[in-house]
């Protein structure tokens, strides 16, 4: 049985994380991901969403059989409990699959790293432009 592991922050979801994570599932037979945890997250804004509520509208999606929180201080730390065979990664996400993969190695992990270079195509795909519709139409300073 071949075991995927997704990664993302998830916040505002929208058809992009559901192409993302059926891309995902089709490389395995089980796929399980990991939420990041507000207090990781630092190459972008903070979310909208809180963690919690991200993890259970991930678990929702019937293609994720297991949803985990991440760490709070190693990115590897779950992996322990998960031990992929393939870890998936999205268009957009920032990590080097090389320099991944050998951080992997380093820690004993033989998980194949694969980058699904594929986007779904639509106008609210992307958190960023939700969240640029919302302060268009209903202004900056409105709740």
């Amino acid at each position: 049985m071949t075991r995927v592991l997704a990664t993302g922050t998830f916040d505002l979801l929208h058809p992009g994380h559901v192409f993302f994570l059926r891309q995902a599932r089709s490389f395995g037979d089980e796929l399980y991901v990991l939420v990041a945890r507000d207090s990781m997250i630092k190459h972008k804004a903070q979310p909208i969403v809180p963690e919690g509520q991200r993890l259970k509208m991930i678990s929702a999606f019937g293609v994720v059989d297991k949803a985990l929180l991440g760490s709070e201080s190693d990115i590897f730390e779950p992996l322990k409990e998960i031990n992929p065979d393939i870890i998936v990664l999205g268009h957009d996400q920032f990590f080097d699959t090389g320099e991944l993969e050998k951080n992997l190695g380093e820690r004993g992990f033989k998980a194949k790293v694969v980058r699904i270079d594929d986007a779904m195509k639509c106008e609210l795909c992307s958190s960023g432009r939700i969240i640029k519709r919302v302060l268009e139409r209903y202004g900056q300073n409105e709740e």
